[in-house]
């Protein structure tokens, strides 16, 4: 059996419908996409403050890391009161534990 080729149907343009949307619809999406814009830049900016500030903490927390060593070389512990610089070594836990 031999297919039959169907016309393709012609497309009707409706010249009844607007083709652009009015000057004050264009600024309020204008204005709203403006918005979008503007606070994918924000959360651009702060990502890049934050990722700024990680790399920031984590070389503070190497440096607690050398200073944790040196006390631990100097002094045989690292356990130190921030507020008063007393030092708790290891047989003093464990006697005040007991």
């Amino acid at each position: 059996m031999a297919k039959t080729k169907t016309k393709k149907k012609e497309e009707i343009i409706d010249f009844t419908k607007s083709s652009n949307i009015n000057t004050e619809e264009l600024k309020e999406v204008q204005m709203v996409v403006g918005k979008i814009n503007q606070t994918h830049m924000e959360l651009g900016t702060l990502e890049a403050r934050k990722h700024g500030m990680l790399h920031y903490l984590a070389g503070v927390q190497d440096e607690m890391t050398l200073l944790q060593n040196r006390f631990q070389d100097k002094y045989g512990s690292n356990n130190i009161n921030i507020h008063t610089g007393e030092i708790t070594y290891e047989n003093e836990q464990t006697d005040k534990e007991d």
